[in-house]
């Protein structure tokens, strides 16, 4: 079982505030989901490949076709401040 100090370490980590009966709930739950990662972390995948989806998907991409450009009016249409024919956005850095 995950050790109570450890629990209390990762509530105050993700700012939760915990009653008593909360935290050793959540600590049980937690050493349960840590011994699901370290059954799997055991698990020989020698040979699997490397996937990014559970199933086989096969992605509809469309041509990638040169198209007339957005006019500048519609681009801007939304924008909440603009400057000349660009958005205009708050400073990040400052310089001299």
């Amino acid at each position: 079982m995950l050790p109570r100090d450890e629990v209390i370490a990762i509530a105050h980590l993700a700012r939760l505030a915990l009653s008593d009966d909360e935290l050793e709930a959540l600590r049980g739950e937690l050493s349960a989901i840590l011994g699901h990662v370290a059954a799997l972390a055991e698990v020989d995948t020698t040979g699997v490949e490397p996937m990014t989806h559970a199933m086989p998907v096969t992605l509809r991409l469309r041509d990638d076709v040169v198209e007339a450009p957005l006019p500048v009016e519609v681009a801007l249409a939304d924008a909440p401040a603009q400057r000349a024919d660009a958005f205009e956005v708050p400073a990040v850095l400052r310089g001299e």
